[in-house]
C-alpha cells in the first residue's frame, strides 16, 4: 500500500513585484498552515517521507508545517521538478517515488494539486484550497502503477475555524 499527502502551498503574497516562484507567504498563510499542521500531527510520523516545490511559498509551507505536525525539517526533500502546475508532471514526479518509501507528504501548487486529486481520487474536489490536505492511500506496492485511490483524509483551513 502506497500513502500519498498531497498539500497545497499556504496563501503567498501578490504584493511585491517578484517573480512568481520567489513569492512568500501571507500573514493568513502562515496561520493557515500551522494549523493544518496541528492537526495533521495526529496522523503523520517520521515514517513519511517529505518532498516540496522550490518555490519559496511552498518552502516556507513545507517549513510550518513540519514545525506543527512534529516532523524533522532535516527530512525534506525539495525538488524543482515539483514547481510544476501541471497534473501529469506532477504524476509524472510521483512514479519516479523509489518503491521503498510506503508514504510520502508533497508541497506543490495547483491547478496541478486538485487535477491530480480528482485524476486518482475517489471523490470530486472542486478546489483544493490554498494550505489544503488531501491524504489518499492506493492498493499497490510499486509507485508507477498508482491508479485509483481512496481519500482517507481532507483538511481544508476553513473547516478548522
Amino acid at each position: 500500500m502506497k500513502s500519498l499527502i498531497l498539500v497545497r502551498h499556504a496563501k503567498s503574497s501578490w504584493e511585491f513585484s517578484l517573480e512568481d516562484k520567489q513569492r512568500p507567504l501571507t500573514e493568513t498563510g502562515i496561520k493557515a498552515i500551522k494549523k493544518v499542521g496541528k492537526t495533521a500531527q495526529n496522523f503523520v510520523n517520521e515514517d513519511f517521507t517529505i518532498w516540496s516545490s522550490t518555490a519559496k511559498r511552498a518552502k516556507e509551507t513545507v517549513l510550518l508545517f513540519v514545525e506543527n505536525a512534529h516532523l524533522k525539517p532535516d527530512s525534506i526533500n525539495f525538488i524543482d521538478n515539483l514547481y510544476t502546475f501541471n497534473e501529469s508532471q506532477l504524476e509524472n514526479e510521483i512514479k519516479k517515488c523509489d518503491n521503498f518509501v510506503n508514504k510520502l507528504i508533497l508541497f506543490g501548487h495547483n491547478e496541478a494539486i486538485t487535477n491530480f486529486v480528482n485524476k486518482f481520487g475517489d471523490e470530486y474536489i472542486f478546489n483544493v484550497p490554498t494550505a489544503g490536505l488531501v491524504f489518499l492511500q492506493f492498493e499497490t506496492d510499486n509507485w508507477e502503477n498508482i491508479n485509483k485511490g481512496k481519500i482517507i483524509k481532507k483538511i481544508f483551513p476553513k473547516e478548522l475555524d
